[in-house]
């Protein structure tokens, strides 16, 4: 069996070596076995799960939610699809909230961005410093 020593596997999933060392410390990544050097050393079935890793947080979920993830990846005989869209739809439910709330700054930030002259005259009468100050 080759080992791939944190470089290597770095190079592969190009995720840094500082990355990977969190991932382990964290409990995504099982901690590697030690070569008589000390070094790290991955099989390669951990390029597959930190790809996993990787894909999962650019869709945004958490490193909490991906280790949740990762256990139904991994006991996917007793898991089912629905324990996963569940995961999932959690995931959707978030999202769905922070874009109601994005858009409900945009809105209040768009309304008190327009009310101000924005000229050269003194912030002392500045409608956007006195909305906040309120």
């Amino acid at each position: 069996m080759s080992y791939l020593r944190i470089g290597d596997l770095s190079k592969r999933t190009q995720v840094n070596n500082e990355t990977l060392r969190f991932y382990e410390t964290k409990g995504l990544l099982e901690e590697p076995s030690r070569s008589d050097a000390g070094y790290r050393l991955y099989n390669e079935s951990v390029v597959t799960r930190v790809n996993f890793i990787v894909r999962a947080k650019k869709l945004g979920f958490s490193l909490k939610e991906i280790m949740e993830l990762l256990s139904l990846r991994v006991d996917r005989q007793d898991s089912t699809c629905g324990d996963v869209k569940a995961v999932a739809e959690k995931k959707l439910e978030d999202i769905e909230e922070k874009i109601f709330e994005l858009n409900r700054m945009k809105t209040a930030l768009d309304r008190i961005t327009l009310a101000c002259c924005g000229g050269e005259e003194s912030a002392v009468h500045c409608t956007i410093l006195n909305a906040l100050e309120v």
